[in-house]
């Protein structure tokens, strides 16, 4: 199936989409070249149908949440980019939660709290969506996604939905089965702890307030560029390396905390890239640690 023959089976279904859209619109990083076909999937209905659409003659496609762990390339995103970021819903039985993949980490946090259910607290103020979240089995101060997920489900491969356990999702550090298997996190399923909503409150802000003391929020960026390497901090290994504030065109090593790369104006993937390559070999000639990535990159 060609670029029109696959807008136009979007159009005789009403799923919205757009045409060379900018990718830079829809990332936290502010980069990246045009979408030929960026679609927006309202419910699973329009997911399933966008993805089998797709898929049926061969046209290349990527799911994303809202960007916020994206490194998109400046020659832009060939086929079509499906985005799940208007796939929200949110829905309580007692202290289990389902909640749609396109939900943002910040809203579910916010509805959390005032619904007095604890466990997700460290979470708050992570920019990215639930299915993000699931992907990457986010976490922070302490806690991650594996705490206090059940399950999940998936639109597979060949097209069929399906549930799968937490001890199916095989999470590790920034790691899950989905990974591997290609599958679509549509929505999960989490179990919290009742709690008294004023002290929910007060642990997200004071997890909300490190954030802003220790992390350039004011500046476009994906978050930490790099994993964790073992034993170690990748913000402190860069630090040592004498690389806060180095820079390549309008990419900068924050001078705030060095695991971040920032977009202090105009930066391209390109300069990101060369920024990232700067840094894996001054660490490791200084350290002998080799930083892996984080940050998806995705595009031509």
């Amino acid at each position: 199936m060609g670029k029109a023959e696959y807008i136009s089976e979007l159009n005789s279904r009403g799923v919205a989409f757009l045409t060379d859209e900018p990718m830079k619109k829809h990332t936290t990083f502010k980069i990246g070249g045009n979408a030929d076909i960026f679609v927006s999937p309202e419910n699973e209905d329009e997911l399933i149908f966008a993805v089998s659409a797709a898929r049926a003659k061969g046209l290349h496609f990527c799911i994303i949440g809202n960007g916020s762990d994206l490194l998109v390339s400046d020659g832009g995103v060939e086929g079509a980019v499906i985005c799940l970021d208007k796939m929200r819903g949110i829905s309580a039985e007692g202290d289990t939660v389902t909640v749609f993949a396109g939900q943002s980490m910040m809203s579910l946090c916010t509805y959390l709290q005032k619904a007095g259910l604890s466990g997700l607290e460290f979470a708050y103020g992570i920019p990215g969506t639930v299915g993000g979240a699931v992907y990457m089995n986010a976490g922070a101060y302490g806690g991650e996604i594996n705490d206090v997920i059940v399950s999940a489900r998936f639109l597979g491969k060949s097209g069929e939905i399906k549930e799968i356990t937490k001890e199916e999702m095989r999470l590790s550090y920034r790691k899950s089965v989905f990974q591997e298997n290609g599958g679509i996190i549509i929505s999960a399923k989490l179990r919290l702890k009742k709690d008294d909503p004023e002290k929910i409150l007060e642990r997200m802000n004071d997890y909300y307030g490190r954030r802003v003391s220790k992390q350039p929020l004011d500046y476009p960026s994906a978050g930490s560029v790099f994993r964790r390497p073992e034993g170690n901090f990748a913000g402190a290994l860069i630090e040592k390396s004498g690389l806060k504030g180095e820079r390549v065109g309008g990419a900068q090593v924050s001078e705030k905390h060095a695991g971040f790369i920032i977009n202090i104006g105009g930066a391209t993937c390109e300069d990101v890239r060369k920024l990232i390559e700067r840094i894996r070999e001054k660490v490791l000639s200084d350290s002998g640690v080799t930083l892996d990535t984080e940050v998806i990159f995705i595009g031509r």
